[in-house]
This record gives structure tokens, sequence and C-alpha cells, in this order.
């Protein structure tokens, strides 16, 4: 390969980079907090993630035994 091809992809492949950059930025930028009520998609993930798998509700032992 000649240097200069070489010199040539690394500038295009550096203006991609560049583009990427400059969208992420402008992503991170943009994303404030949400208003409204959260898809039901959204909110049955975070829910899910927030409580490990074996901690359901508790039913209280104490109404079975103390209660007849």
């Amino acid at each position: 390969m000649n240097l200069n091809t070489i010199l040539e992809e690394l500038r295009r492949e550096r203006e991609q980079i560049d583009e990427a950059i400059l969208s992420l930025e402008r992503l991170a930028a943009g994303s404030g907090p949400r208003r409204g009520r959260p898809p039901a998609w959204l909110k049955a993930q975070k829910s899910n993630k927030a409580r490990p798998q074996g901690a359901g509700k508790e039913q209280p032992a104490t109404k079975t035994a103390a209660g007849d």
C-alpha cells in the first residue's frame, strides 16, 4: 500500500469517529429527566431488577398463629 492511501483511509476513519462522538455527546446532553408516566415495559424491567428473586410479599405469620 502507498503511504498516501493509508493516510487517506485514516483521515476518513477519524472523520467517522468524530461524527460518532458528536452523536453520542448530543444523546448524553439531551437525556434529561423525562416527564410523565413511564411505559409499561420500562416499569416492568425496573421492578424486576429492584427485588431479588425470592423476596416477594411476605405473609405475616402472626395472623395464622393467633387468629383462631
